[in-house]
């Protein structure tokens, strides 16, 4: 009479965490190694999409301040390769456009700048005049970051505001200075923040149209016209603004928006981003193969111990499930680690820039994915090695 068929008893989960981490806490210095790749490789991800996000999150903060409804149009030369002169009432007819809310001007004017009569006249500053209208400002949403900027009064007074980049050329550091144009004395009135939207003239010193004539021999014509329209007719401005503005030779005059070049730069921001994720995950195979590294000489030291274990009625599969599991839980603390670090970083990078610090959801749970299936390839071919060992060769072996 025969009993029962004899089953092998069946690990818990929780039981085969417990074994998993044991095998791991018995080897804390080569599992701190080991995850390290692991950590680095998921940072370095983290990091790269964090930062790259917070730029790009930045970048349309400013744009949606700034706006993108700004519109200029810039005199170049003719068919004859001879420059072109606008309209003095190219602003006039600009503004004539239904959708445009706003319309202004500036123009080259040819004088020197120097800081003082002590200066040569041969030697340049670096800093060049135009003439601008009193509500340049306001249609380019910028602004002084030192005393004022021109008004009805100071355009016809030999008065000058500073790009923030000429003010350093010229050695300014507030308003009441004088400065040289041509033979005649400027008294500095303001300098201007640094202009996001048009940053060439960040290197301009500014006089009113009126001064530029009277003092400058400014001929009165302006050769970049800037307007803004509604958001939703700013396409349609752009495909009129080079005939409006000069009437009968619109292949002179570019139009540009300059907005694209922030949009151009996250577009760069974004090609670079593929770049690093790649090196990521450079880093990442390599930690995988850390891992698998970590796991086989595992094996192979503790021999002994699946020789014992199989001796005592351990199942093929339950071998293979504890080394994968060892696998699984070493790539899951690199993973964390390096998750936690990557975090940190965008954090503290991004609050140095002035950035809205902003980390994917999907990075994490990405990262986190990455290294679960690391563990598993990673894993698989110890556990199957493990599995396979007899329980007499095994045990005397060791």
């Amino acid at each position: 009479m025969t009993g029962p068929a004899l089953r092998a008893a069946r690990l818990s989960p929780a039981d085969v965490l417990r074994t998993g981490a044991e095998g791991l806490r018995s080897r804390r210095a080569r599992v701190v190694l080991s995850a390290l790749g692991i950590a680095i490789g998921i940072a370095t991800m983290v990091a790269v999409v964090g930062l790259s996000t917070s730029s790009r999150a930045d970048l349309l903060d400013r744009l949606d301040r700034l706006g993108t409804n700004l519109l200029t149009a810039e005199a170049g030369r003719n068919a004859l390769g001879q420059d072109v002169k606008l309209p003095k009432s190219a602003v006039a007819m600009v503004e004539r456009i239904g959708p445009v809310q706003h319309a202004t001007a500036t123009g080259s004017v040819n004088a020197r700048v120097r800081r003082s009569d002590a200066v040569p006249e041969e030697l340049a500053s670096g800093v060049t005049v135009q003439a601008a209208r009193p509500d340049l400002l306001d249609a380019l949403s910028a602004r002084t970051s030192q005393g004022s900027w021109l008004n009805r009064a100071s355009e016809r007074l030999p008065t000058v505001v500073l790009g923030s980049i000429a003010a350093d050329r010229l050695g300014i550091t507030g308003p009441g200075a004088k400065i040289l144009l041509n033979d005649r004395w400027f008294v500095v009135t303001g300098i201007l923040a640094p202009i996001e939207l048009v940053p060439t003239l960040d290197r301009i010193a500014l006089v009113g149209f009126p001064s530029a004539e009277r003092y400058l021999g400014f001929d009165g014509h302006p050769t970049t016209v800037f307007e803004r329209s509604t958001d939703a007719s700013v396409e349609a401005v752009q495909g009129v603004l080079a005939r409006t503005v000069n009437p009968g030779d619109e292949t002179s005059v570019k139009v540009s928006r300059p907005s694209d070049a922030l949009a151009a730069k996250a577009a760069t921001d974004k090609g670079l981003t593929t770049l690093m994720l790649g090196l990521g995950t450079v880093a990442l195979l390599v930690g995988g193969v850390g891992v698998a590294n970590t796991m086989v000489i595992s094996v192979l030291e503790r021999r002994a111990e699946i020789g014992l274990r199989r001796a005592l009625g351990a199942t093929r599969g339950a071998i293979r499930l504890q080394f994968l599991t060892e696998s699984l839980l070493l790539s899951a603390l690199g993973g964390t680690a390096g998750a936690v670090l990557g975090s940190v970083a965008t954090f503290a990078f991004a609050r140095t820039q002035g950035w809205i610090a902003v980390v994917p959801p999907w990075s994490l749970a990405g990262g986190l994915g990455a290294t679960l299936v690391i563990g598993v390839v990673a894993g698989l071919y110890p556990a199957v090695r493990a599995s396979r060992l007899h329980p007499t060769a095994a045990l005397s072996a060791s």
